[in-house]
């Protein structure tokens, strides 16, 4: 195995993560160094394995596994039975993190619950990621993307006004949870650096997308009053959203009333700086209807490419809607090499994944590991972790244990 450079160099982590929340937590401390053992079901695996098509090109692996498990060893390993969970004991036993996202309990009845390990490995440190965290009301529930959102009010918050409510395209819950729960972790290493105890992260995944509600949730505790839906626009500024052009559509971020200002005295709108109704900020998002009925027949003038052009060359915020082509066509996102190209074992040119956005100077993450195929590093892994025989690990597999 490649050695790792990152920060996290040395740290050793036992993954009894699946799907989405719990692998973006634990891919993020993998890219910065962590050694990461990642448990899957023997003959299953993480449910990820499953979601496809899409396939890598070349392989039988889904796209969605292969974005969020590189830098992981994987070892499969059925915890169900009793010789499962001791192998699974002497791996935590020489683990910093076990990260888990079981519904609540789960793990108890496997003798694998935190309070059944808190004991046993005081400097354990437990990240347990769920839907809605260990206690209250909703805890047994089962946690879904989709389910988080619309119990979450992100989705009050997007679409049309007259249109039906509307999820983000992405499972923007889940990963708002995994990285919430990196931050825990990282937290937690921190006092168990100071004072040498591990503790429990309790990662609920309606917590943190309340806590991502940001502005809007301020804009409801202020007010008392949901906002309402605005499709392309923002609550809390004006003009602030997309406008067709004659070609396409562009985004217009015109932030605040000095930049207003210089967009009115470029493009013919001098007399708009006088009127009330659009001198300021606040008196803009008092005015939003009127302010977008004014401005858009201007916006249509010209195409998207001309609007881009010259609104960046006025420091005004501009950008064409990207198709997910474009976006990775751009000069920008290739200069700053976001797609990254990894061998995989039965891929002959290998695969292409996202970049890991942390930027350190010193420790910068590394792509090690390509993602594991299903119980890819089973035996090396026991054998070097825990010194198994060949024997015996012929034994465990005949057993169906690995």
């Amino acid at each position: 195995m490649a050695e790792p450079t990152g920060p996290l160099k040395g740290l050793k982590i036992f993954d009894l993560t699946r799907v989405l929340a719990g692998p973006t937590c634990v891919q993020m401390l993998a890219d910065l160094g962590a050694d990461v053992i990642k448990i899957e079901k023997p003959g299953a695996g993480d449910d990820t394995r499953g979601f496809a098509p899409p396939f890598m090109p070349g392989t039988k692996e889904s796209a969605y596994f292969v974005g969020t498990n590189r830098n992981k060893r994987s070892v499969t390993l059925d915890i169900a039975k009793p010789e499962g969970q001791a192998i699974a004991l002497e791996l935590i036993a020489q683990s910093d993190v076990l990260a888990e996202n079981f519904k609540v309990g789960a793990l108890a009845k496997y003798g694998l619950g935190y309070a059944q390990l808190k004991d046993r490995f005081p400097g354990l440190i437990y990240c347990s990621i769920t839907g809605f965290g260990q206690t209250g009301p909703y805890a047994p529930r089962p946690g879904y993307d989709s389910l988080v959102q619309a119990m979450g009010g992100i989705m009050s918050l997007t679409g049309d006004p007259d249109g039906a409510p509307q999820k983000v395209g992405v499972p923007i819950a889940d990963v708002f949870a995994g990285l919430y729960g990196c931050i825990g972790i990282l937290a937690a290493l921190q006092h168990k650096r100071d004072t040498g105890r591990g503790q429990h992260i309790d990662i609920g995944m309606l917590d943190t997308h309340c806590a991502w509600l940001v502005n809007q949730a301020m804009n409801y505790l202020a007010t008392g009053e949901n906002p309402p839906r605005l499709g392309n626009q923002h609550p809390n500024i004006v003009p602030y959203q997309v406008f067709p052009t004659s070609d396409g559509y562009v985004m217009l971020s015109i932030g605040n009333d000095p930049t207003f200002a210089r967009f009115c005295n470029e493009f013919g709108l001098e007399a708009l700086l006088s009127d009330p109704r659009y001198a300021t900020n606040a008196a803009r998002v008092q005015n939003r209807q009127r302010v977008t009925k004014t401005l858009t027949p201007v916006m249509k003038q010209h195409p998207t490419h001309w609007w881009v052009e010259r609104l960046e060359a006025l420091k005004i915020g501009c950008g064409p809607i990207n198709t997910l082509k474009e976006v990775f066509a751009d000069p920008q996102v290739q200069a700053r090499a976001i797609v990254v190209e990894m061998p995989h074992p039965v891929a002959p040119e290998g695969v292409k994944v996202i970049a890991n956005p942390v930027r350190l100077s010193e420790t910068p993450p590394d792509y090690r590991l390509p993602p594991p195929l299903l119980g890819q590093h089973t035996e090396d892994v026991l054998r070097e972790r825990l010194g198994y025989s060949d024997a015996r690990l012929a034994e465990l597999r005949e057993k169906s244990i690995i």
